[in-house]
């Protein structure tokens, strides 16, 4: 490792990337540093790539660390090398939209150079949108369907498990197979390839319908009001988050929590395990996460 403050240039597949601060403390609870983010994203990279391959990519930066400041960037910065791969989509009044007028232009990150590249900025979070990216470098409609499990206090992790096998069972009756990666921070997401793409509207239509059954036959357990006031003891179904400007946490990222967790892919009798104790599933931090790769391949694949 080098010392903290020190550059030094390194070629990742034939990029010249320029690197900093490696010993710097991003996660001060584990003393997890820069670099071993770094290398946790390098080792992670051929799994994690293919689910960023041509999404638009809105990331969260941490330059202190997860204890310190944090902020959105969804327009590349400056100084971005002319090598990264880019996608200018239109906007009418999003945040960060100020310095291109009324379009935002997103990285895409397709290769591991683009990956390092953001990492060294401390983006230790990358969130893509639901659609991808057409050949002719414009946003296509939807490919997939998210819906997010976020626990209302005292619920948690166990009831997420519970809620999301009846999210599953919903989306079956609509042939839509679910698949579970955990939040990283709360709860859960469940994704569903769509058998055709769907505008945007469609999307969120079809999530907030599964959300608005489910609270109406466990309105004990389920609620699909955005009011943060009526979550209490009850999973919150985010259905709003395929709307085609909303982005989700990417499967394998890392978290910028108090400790380096991953919004990890887990199997169905991972979530079952869950549903049936409260122990019987818990938030994965990314040495462990590593490990399931190499033992079990790409859940999420």
């Amino acid at each position: 490792m080098s010392p903290q403050g020190e550059r030094q240039q390194v070629d990742v597949e034939g990029r010249t990337l320029t690197i900093s601060n490696l010993d710097k403390v991003l996660f001060p609870r584990t003393g997890t540093t820069k670099g071993e983010v770094l290398h946790y994203y390098a080792q992670v990279a051929p799994t994690l790539l293919p689910h960023l391959a041509d999404r638009a990519v809105t990331r969260i930066r941490w330059p202190h660390g997860v204890e310190g400041e944090s902020f959105f960037e969804k327009n590349v910065p400056q100084g971005t090398p002319s090598w990264v791969r880019t996608v200018s989509v239109p906007t009418t009044g999003s945040r960060g939209s100020s310095r291109h007028g009324d379009r935002l232009v997103f990285p895409v990150v397709d290769d591991l150079a683009t990956l390092t590249w953001l990492v060294n900025l401390a983006a230790l979070e990358l969130h893509v949108h639901q659609w991808r990216v057409g050949r002719n470098g414009r946003p296509r409609n939807a490919d997939r369907l998210v819906i997010d499990l976020d626990p209302g206090e005292p619920a948690g992790l166990h009831e997420c498990c519970q809620v999301a096998l009846l999210v599953r069972d919903k989306l079956a009756e609509r042939d839509l197979p679910a698949r579970p990666v955990l939040s990283g921070s709360k709860g859960l997401h469940l994704y569903a390839t769509l058998p055709a793409r769907l505008p945007g509207e469609e999307s969120t239509a079809l999530a907030k319908e599964v959300a608005e059954e489910l609270q109406g036959e466990h309105p004990r357990l389920v609620t699909a009001t955005m009011t943060k006031a009526r979550r209490g003891g009850k999973v919150f179904l985010d259905w709003s988050q395929n709307a085609s400007s909303k982005t989700t946490i990417a499967p394998y990222s890392l978290r910028g929590r108090e400790r380096p967790m991953v919004a990890a892919p887990v199997s169905w009798a991972e979530v079952e395990a869950g549903a049936e104790a409260d122990d019987g599933l818990e938030q994965l931090r990314m040495e462990e996460v590593l490990e399931r790769v190499a033992d079990l391949g790409d859940l999420f694949a």
